[in-house]
């Protein structure tokens, strides 16, 4: 038996959208299940109702036949709930595929050699173990979706086989422990750089404060996406804290939302931005890296990326005598490891500054 539910969606710009599902049901068992997302209700009514008496008529459709993975990859970039919901890293690599000889290949005939063939033609054009390693765990992500998303067969199975072969051969791997720090002189010169920058006349453009957003990513440890979104609203000028709202994590995002002190000038830096929005800092985060890696590249410092600077905020913190535990209510991790191995470098010579 058919029948389709109608699901309302807001989207940050206040629009509204209307995902509506239809499921086919035999002996209390869902058999079937489609969806499609559209700008108005009555659409969506018009759409459930003529999906379910198709269904009633024809039954359940088979899975139609194999499509080129290319096709699988636009289907996968043009479904709003899939690709709404994805990062940006996947997106841009899932782009990147759409490109690749491998994108050639029908869904259900992807082989382990097909998937050795791509990682060495990656690995020839410069990419790394770590990188090409987001090739196939995306590639594999959206095949997995093919068959209960779009009723395509793919073989997504294969990946099982391929995944250590590909690990043994060298051609994927985990990304190498990153222990970039700027150093004092580094640092010195970046912050003149970007007075420079945030002082010269804006032709028109907001004038970023480049200066107060880099110490103040420093000294909260919070990532620039993180550092763009925070509101007036979020502080607690009695307490010295800010919520910080869908904190980066592995399990949950959404709703991971965190009470984060204001240490050392952090606070008096929030409270010194002009209040003419609802966001302390109401820039957009890719503006704000594209000017520190302007200023980062006319100096001429390597290997160092914006991220980097929440590194340098937490072993600091370390340097200054915090706790793990006491890092990680400012970090954010909830995995201790992970914010000891990853995000903390210590210098050596830090130790003389302490008291025996």
């Amino acid at each position: 038996m058919a029948s389709y539910t109608i699901e309302t969606r807001k989207l940050q710009s206040g629009d509204l959208r209307f995902k509506v599902t239809v499921i086919v049901k035999k002996n209390s068992r869902i058999i079937h299940r489609e969806s499609k997302t559209l700008k108005k209700k009555a659409l969506a009514k018009s759409f459930g109702i003529k999906r379910v008496a198709e269904l009633e008529v024809q039954g359940v459709l088979k899975p139609i036949k194999p499509v080129p993975l290319s096709v699988l990859l636009d289907m996968f970039m043009n479904d709003r709930d899939l690709w709404d919901k994805t990062g940006r890293t996947k997106q841009y690599v899932i782009k990147m595929l759409r490109d690749c000889d491998i994108a050639k290949l029908q869904s259900n005939e992807l082989i382990t050699s097909d998937l050795i063939e791509h990682c060495r033609n990656r690995k020839g054009a410069g990419a790394g173990p770590a990188t090409i390693y987001h090739d196939i765990a995306y590639l594999r992500s959206v095949m997995k979706k093919a068959k209960p998303v779009f009723n395509i067969t793919a073989n997504y199975s294969i990946f099982e086989e391929a995944v250590p072969v590909l690990i043994d051969m060298g051609l994927i791997g985990k990304s190498q422990k990153r222990t970039r720090r700027p150093t004092k002189i580094e640092l010195e010169s970046l912050k003149d750089g970007l007075t420079k920058r945030q002082n010269k006349r804006p032709n028109g453009r907001t004038r970023i404060p480049y200066l107060d957003i880099l110490e103040f990513s420093i000294l909260t440890c919070m990532r620039i996406g993180e550092v763009c979104k925070i509101q007036w609203d979020d502080i607690n000028e009695e307490h010295r804290t800010v919520i910080v709202r869908d904190r980066k994590d592995p399990r949950k995002k959404a709703g991971n939302h965190m009470i984060v002190p204001l240490l050392a000038e952090s606070f008096d830096i929030a409270m010194n931005q002009p209040k003419k929005h609802p966001l302390i800092f109401p820039y957009n985060p890719r503006s704000v890296t594209a000017g520190f890696q302007r200023v980062r590249n006319e100096l001429g410092i390597e290997d160092l990326r914006y991220h980097d600077l929440r590194r340098e905020g937490a072993s600091r913190l370390f340097e200054k005598g915090y706790s793990i535990e006491e890092v990680a209510q400012v970090t954010g991790h909830r995995n201790l490891n992970i914010l000891w191995q990853v995000y903390t470098q210590l210098f050596p010579h830090k130790l003389h500054e302490k008291k025996l």
